[in-house]
This record gives structure tokens, C-alpha cells and sequence, in this order.
């Protein structure tokens, strides 16, 4: 049952080695007697690349649950997998549609209204403010937001309506985000985001800190506005991970299971951080149900962690086009994310990489080829399907309604999308 499963999983990773085989012919084909050993001989070695997998997996996550018991706990996988919860219909017969067309009913002039909280007199300093609220983006996490606002409300007491503080959740959401993408570019020395130059690229290091600067100014602002003393700590405790994922990033542990626990921390802290308690401050703003608060904060949590594991995986298996920044770009920058950790366990050369960095020649293109021969890149999206199947797990709990649905949906495209 278990390599059924992983083989049903894996029919949306396209153009890689790990694709299934079509289905067998039928027994009455001529061609079945012929086909039938090397069938064979594949379904084995699927066995061991899944047995290997499951057993790399249950180890991981032992040592992660011993050093983070309240973090990183992951439940095991249920007889439903994902693909069950993406009916078309929830259990009152209501139909859903895209998630990011439902989502953005509660969305329109999102970009105009965080331009306006933008307002600024000097004409660089605003050109360069708003210079990635272009409306180009998928707006990912104001979706969710506003999205899991709905969900709550309808579970709370059937409110079809999203609350205009709840909006404005998902406007700072988004300026938290992309004051993080503006001064991590600084850090990073990037030279292009979404297909185009990086702010820092265009004016300068300096500026661009003081952008990323006025735009978390901005987003504090109308945080205050809201008036809500626990919904104002809970995203200013976004803003503290954010600068604590930044350090943790800038160093690195020497034991191989710390060094897991550490990189998933990293990722909790500077991307499921903001999701978690965007979900979880809408909630608060709902539903006045502890209960449900750490719903919308688990399902946030996983998805966001599910996000950056498969961004992580993209930085090896996707081009520069598709990406909109450079591939083998955290390598470059002496980071070692989910496939390297997890190619380091069949290729322990890597170790004396990851402690230096990355840094003498040679080694960033080692490094690649040893990921890529190696079931790092597997290994990694079978994790962030764990933390997908968590996530559904959360959201499922609420009442029946096509937001949960498209919520449950998004899950399915964090683990599909190419970009």
C-alpha cells in the first residue's frame, strides 16, 4: 500500500527520473509477458527508494520531536491522502472554484491600498516602496489570509462577510513580506526578484535598507489602527522571527540531526512565521474560539513550512526563468537547505561543504551533482507533503465551507507549483 501511495503522489512531479511507469497492459495484451520483468525489477527498486525514504523520514522526524516536541510534531499519514479532500463540493453541496479567484473577491485594489498606506513625498523614496506592490504577484499569503478569515466566520457563526479589520491583516501581511524580500535581497547581494532587478541592484544598499525600513513603518501603522492589543503581538512576533530566522541563517550546526532541526527552524521562523499568525490574528479578529485560533495557527504553520521545503527543491530542479531569480542560488549564498541535508546522508563528503560554506572552488557544483544523484530532492517534497497532509489535517476540523475547501486546494498547489 505504501509504494501504491508514493507512486500515486508522485504523478505531478513532471519531466523527473522518479516518474511512474504507465499502467501495465491488461493480460490479455501480447506484449504483457515481455513487459512483466522489468516491471518487476522497477517496482522493486521503487520498494527500496520508498523503504529507504520512509525510514530516512522516521528518523528525521525522531530527532526533530525529541529536540522541538511543540514545533515540529508531524502526525503520521492517515488512511485519506491529500487528493481525497479536493472534491469539488463541500459536505452542504456548495461549489468552490480556484482558490485564488474565490480569494480575491475580499482582494481587489490590494496593491492601491497598500500604495496608499505608502504615502510618501519624496518621489524616490516612494518609487522605490513601491516597487514589487507591482500587482503582478499571486499574492499567496494575502489569499490564505483572507481566505482563512472566511473559513473562521462561516465556522464561528455562518458570517458570509469578511470584516474590514481582517483585510487589513492581509495588506500587512503582504508589506511584512515583502520588507523582509527587500532586506533580505541586501543580505543576500541578490541582483534579481521576480524577474527583474532587485531593489538594492537599482538604488543602491543603503536605500534599499531604508525602503525595507519604511515599509515595515508603514505596515506597524496601520497594524495600530486595527486597535486589537492581541492581534498587534501577535504579528509583531512575525517581525521578531523574522530578524531571529536571519540570524539562524547565518550559522550552522555541526551534528547532522541538529543541523535538520536547525535549517526547519530557520524556515519556521523567516516564512511560516508570517502565514501562521496572519491565520492565526484573522481568527482572533472571528472568532473568540482558542481552539480555533490554533487551527487557523497549525494550518498557516505547516503550509508555510510545506511552501519553503518545495521552494527549496525548485532551487535545484526548476530553471532561472521559471524561478524569477538565479537556480543553485542558496548554495551559492553557503546554504545548505532540505535536498543537500538530506544527499549528505548518502554522500557524507558533503559534510566538510556544508561546515565551510560552500566556499572553495569547485564546491557549489559539486554539491548540485551530489543532490541531484542522490533522493535529497525526493526526500524533501515527501517532507512537505507530510506538512501539507498536516495542514489538511487542521483545516479539515473547521465547518464545511468553500473557503476550508479552497484552503485544503492551496495545500495541493504548494506541493505542485513550478515557480
Amino acid at each position: 500500500m505504501a509504494s501504491c501511495w508514493w507512486r500515486w503522489r508522485w504523478r505531478w512531479r513532471r519531466g523527473c527520473s522518479w516518474r511512474p511507469a504507465a499502467r501495465s497492459p491488461g493480460p490479455n495484451s501480447a506484449d504483457h509477458a515481455a513487459l512483466s520483468a522489468p516491471r518487476a525489477a522497477a517496482a522493486a527498486a521503487t520498494t527500496v527508494a520508498v523503504a529507504r525514504a520512509q525510514m530516512s523520514y522516521c528518523n528525521l522526524m525522531k530527532s526533530l520531536t525529541s529536540a522541538f516536541p511543540n514545533m515540529y510534531r508531524v502526525s503520521w499519514l492517515h488512511h485519506t491522502t491529500l487528493g481525497a479532500y479536493s472534491c469539488s463540493k463541500t459536505q452542504s453541496g456548495e461549489k468552490y472554484s480556484d482558490p485564488f479567484k474565490l480569494g480575491w473577491r475580499d482582494l481587489k485594489g490590494l496593491y492601491e491600498d497598500i500604495r496608499k498606506e505608502l504615502f510618501i513625498s519624496t518621489a524616490e523614496l516612494k518609487e522605490m516602496s513601491e516597487y514589487y506592490f507591482d500587482g503582478k504577484g499571486k499574492a499567496f499569503r494575502p489569499i490564505i489570509v483572507v481566505l482563512m478569515a472566511r473559513a473562521c466566520n462561516i465556522h464561528h457563526n455562518n458570517s458570509r462577510n469578511v470584516q474590514a479589520s481582517q483585510r487589513a491583516i492581509a495588506l500587512i501581511a503582504e508589506m511584512i513580506h515583502t520588507a523582509s524580500l527587500v532586506h533580505d535581497d541586501v543580505i543576500d547581494d541578490a541582483s534579481s526578484r521576480r524577474g527583474k532587478h532587485t531593489v538594492n541592484k537599482i538604488w543602491g544598499e543603503k536605500k534599499a535598507v531604508l525602503a525595507g525600513d519604511l515599509i515595515l513603518s508603514a505596515a506597524s501603522i496601520a497594524l495600530a489602527r486595527i486597535g486589537n492589543t492581541t492581534v498587534i503581538s501577535i504579528l509583531t512576533q512575525v517581525i521578531e522571527d523574522l530578524v531571529r530566522g536571519e540570524f539562524l541563517q547565518l550559522g550552522s550546526k555541526e551534528n547532522e540531526n541538529e543541523r535538520f532541526a536547525h535549517y526547519l527552524e530557520k524556515t519556521f521562523k523567516k516564512t511560516a512565521s508570517l502565514i501562521a499568525n496572519s491565520c492565526k490574528a484573522v481568527s482572533v479578529l472571528g472568532c473568540p474560539d482558542p481552539a480555533v485560533h490554533e487551527i487557523a495557527y497549525q494550518y498557516g504553520k505547516n503550509v508555510g513550512i510545506a511552501f519553503q521545503l518545495i521552494d527549496d527543491v525548485l532551487d535545484f530542479t526548476s530553471c532561472s526563468d521559471q524561478m524569477g531569480k538565479p537556480t543553485s542560488a542558496d548554495l551559492k549564498l553557503g546554504l545548505a537547505t532540505g535536498p543537500v541535508l538530506f544527499a549528505c546522508q548518502q554522500f557524507p563528503e558533503m559534510n566538510a561543504m556544508i561546515m565551510r560554506r560552500f566556499s572553495s572552488p569547485g564546491d557549489v557544483d559539486r554539491a548540485r551533482q551530489y543532490v541531484l544523484q542522490s533522493d535529497g530532492v525526493q526526500q524533501t517534497t515527501y517532507l512537505a507533503q507530510r506538512y501539507c497532509h498536516e495542514a489538511v489535517r487542521e483545516i479539515s476540523k473547521l465547518r464545511p465551507s468553500p473557503e476550508r475547501e479552497a484552503l485544503i486546494q492551496l495545500s495541493e498547489i504548494v506541493l505542485t507549483r513550478d515557480k
